[in-house]
C-alpha cells in the first residue's frame, strides 16, 4: 500500500473528461461528431436556469436532430475514438501495484467511463448515462449518478461505502467542479487546470500533459 508519511493512501478519485481522456468533454465529443454544439444548454446550466436532467435532454435533442434513431451502440462507436490522456495507464497501473483503489467520478458519459475502466482496470466507476427504449434508442432522458456540481457529495458517499477516510484519499481533476473532490481528499492534484480557481483549490498542480507525473507526486508526498 502506498504510504503518505504516516498515512496510507487507499483511494484515488479520478475525473474523466480532460483528465483520464484527452477531450474536454465526452458530451462535446459527441457534438463534435455531429459538427454541432450545445453552447446554449451549457450557458443555461451554468446560470442555474436548468438542472442536470434538462441539460442532458438538451444534448440528446441536438444529437437526435442529426440521428433521430440514435442508439446507445451508436454512442459507444463515437466514444470509442476518444483517446486516453498520456500517462493514464502508467498512473493507474502504478496505483494498482501499490494496492490503491481507483474510482472514476465523472459528470461525463458512462459509456466512455466504463470503456476507460475496462482498459485501465479501474476499480469503480460513477458517471452519467441515458435511458433507452427496448431497441436501445435514446429516449432523451438521462440517468444522473454524478450531479455535475456535487462531486464532493458523491465522493463522500463512496468513502462512506468503502470505509475510507478523507486522510486516506487523493483526487485528480482539471476543472472547477473537481475542487469538490479536492475538499474530500488529503491530496488534491490539479492536472492541466482550466483556471486559477482549480489551482487554488488543489494541493499540487501538474502542467505537463503526462498523468505519470501524478504518480510521482503521490509517491513522494510528505507527511503534513
Amino acid at each position: 500500500m502506498l504510504s503518505l508519511g504516516a498515512t496510507v493512501l487507499k483511494l484515488v478519485a479520478l475525473d474523466m473528461d480532460g483528465t483520464l481522456v484527452d477531450v474536454d468533454s465526452s458530451f462535446a465529443a459527441v457534438h463534435h461528431h455531429f459538427q454541432d454544439h450545445n453552447a446554449d444548454g451549457l450557458r443555461d446550466f451554468l446560470a442555474g436556469r436548468i438542472d442536470d436532467h434538462e441539460f442532458i435532454r438538451t444534448d440528446v435533442r441536438i444529437w437526435q436532430r442529426h440521428a433521430p434513431d440514435l442508439r446507445v451502440d451508436d454512442l459507444e462507436a463515437i466514444l470509442d475514438r476518444v483517446p486516453l490522456m498520456p500517462g493514464a495507464a502508467t498512473l493507474v497501473a502504478g496505483l494498482r501495484a501499490r494496492g490503491v483503489r481507483t474510482a472514476i467520478i465523472s459528470g461525463g458519459i458512462d459509456l466512455l467511463a466504463h470503456r476507460i475502466a475496462r482498459e485501465l482496470r479501474i476499480d469503480l466507476t460513477l458517471a452519467n448515462g441515458f435511458r433507452v427504449d427496448s431497441d436501445g434508442r435514446l429516449t432523451g432522458e438521462g440517468i444522473i449518478r454524478v450531479p455535475i456540481k456535487e462531486k464532493e457529495e458523491v465522493l463522500r458517499g463512496l468513502q462512506h461505502q468503502l470505509g475510507i477516510a478523507v486522510a486516506e484519499t487523493a483526487s485528480v481533476g482539471n476543472s472547477e467542479i473537481d475542487v469538490g473532490l479536492f475538499r474530500r481528499s488529503r491530496i488534491g492534484i490539479a492536472f492541466l487546470p482550466e483556471d486559477d480557481a482549480v489551482r487554488r483549490g488543489a494541493t499540487h498542480v501538474v502542467i505537463e500533459k503526462d498523468l505519470g507525473r501524478v504518480l510521482e507526486l503521490l509517491h513522494d508526498f510528505p507527511d503534513p
